[in-house]
């Protein structure tokens, strides 16, 4: 498909998100997130596996890499995608931002524990108020996503600048950006309670992190998580017209990154040569779930992530706390870890549309599976 044929109006659909989802920068404002000047971590091996090709050509894969103890075992790109092609992330950007968050929690500049209103006083009278940082790391808050409607959407994406201007009465006015509704959000419920999946959190998250350090998110994001994992590119995240990146569903980079991202984690948040990129006791908190937190997923996560005993935590999917767990977008974007088989599965895709149960569970079984293949040969 010619990319002229790919416009702010498309670019979201089917076929056009086959293009789209590479050419983020030529459609929607950008900035980047610097790898700065250090070395890459190198990326040995390489190869080809016929049951990985078979994953890849039924769940319309753009690029797949494959690590196994570190090496790649096997690395796929498809639809004019290149190792350093960066693809539209989706929701694995809530995984991305909230890793950085870690190490910004290491630092001691921001603690799960700290009140959402403390750090953010533009938040009080918002149904935010009383909640922490931790409730809105897992999801837990008692807010209501507001954005649930068609129409509503249309008028956020425009906002994002996702999407052309809106025409219709629910259009955003001309004061409005992407942050705009977060200070409407109202409470619903008690915090602390039942998981629910909502991209305001993470946007909130965003702003609870450039308050704490001081940094807007593409410097935080480059700082505390893009220049000490070792990226051989770097990253981008789309912004609004005040500059404002978009935390839940804006990172944009290579596959070959995202899987160096896994495997870091793999690693208790070391790179291979032994620099820190991660703290470990946020990879161990993640795989640390609370009290009942496996409860408060199962009544609505299990839609998402229908395996016993899963949860989400620190904006990580959650398959097994012995070390199974994801990141997911929309459209199938993946970053797959499991610790015990020393695998990790970066994974860009453009399904013909947002959420597909039948390919979604199809593609997660079979990364649990083929870990336990590898590992066992």
């Amino acid at each position: 498909m010619p990319a002229e044929a790919v416009t702010l109006e498309n670019w979201m659909r089917p076929p056009h998100n086959i293009v789209g989802y590479q050419r983020i920068r030529e459609l929607i404002p950008t900035a980047v997130i610097s790898r700065g000047e250090g070395p890459a971590f190198d990326l040995e091996g390489g190869g080809s596996d016929p049951l990985l090709r078979d994953l890849a050509d039924r769940t319309h894969t753009d690029a797949l890499v494959v690590l196994h103890r570190g090496r790649v075992i096997h690395e796929q790109y498809e639809n004019g995608m290149r190792p350093d092609t960066r693809h539209l992330c989706m929701s694995v950007s809530k995984s991305i931002t909230a890793t950085a968050v870690g190490s910004l929690i290491a630092s001691g500049a921001l603690s799960p524990d700290d009140e959402v209103c403390a750090i953010v006083p533009e938040f009080r009278g918002t149904g935010l108020e009383g909640a922490t940082v931790r409730h809105v790391l897992d999801m837990r808050t008692g807010t209501r996503e507001d954005i649930t409607t068609l129409e509503l959407q249309r008028a956020y994406y425009s906002t994002c600048l996702w999407a052309p201007p809106a025409s219709f009465p629910e259009s955003p006015g001309e004061d409005e950006d992407s942050r705009s509704h977060l200070w409407r959000l109202t409470q619903v419920r008690p915090h602390g309670g039942d998981f629910e999946y909502r991209s305001t959190l993470t946007c909130v998250l965003g702003i609870l992190a450039e308050r704490a350090a001081g940094l807007r998110l593409p410097e935080l994001l480059s700082q505390y998580l893009w220049q000490p994992l070792g990226a051989e590119h770097d990253a981008e995240i789309t912004v609004d017209r005040n500059g404002n990146a978009l935390a839940d569903i804006g990172i944009c980079c290579t596959a070959r990154d995202l899987a160096r991202l896994g495997e870091v984690l793999r690693r208790g948040g070391r790179r291979p040569d032994g620099a820190r990129v991660v703290p470990v006791s946020w990879v161990i908190d993640t795989l640390s779930p609370d009290a009942g937190q496996p409860a408060a997923f199962a009544r609505h996560g299990s839609t998402y992530l229908g395996l016993p005993g899963a949860y989400y935590r620190n904006q990580w999917w959650v398959a097994d706390k012995g070390g199974i767990y994801m990141a997911l977008g929309i459209h199938g974007q993946l970053l797959f870890v499991h610790e015990a088989a020393e695998v990790v599965i970066a994974k860009f895709s453009s399904w013909p549309e947002p959420w597909m149960d039948e390919l979604a569970r199809t593609s997660i079984e079979f990364c649990i599976d083929i870990s336990t293949d590898i590992c066992a040969n």
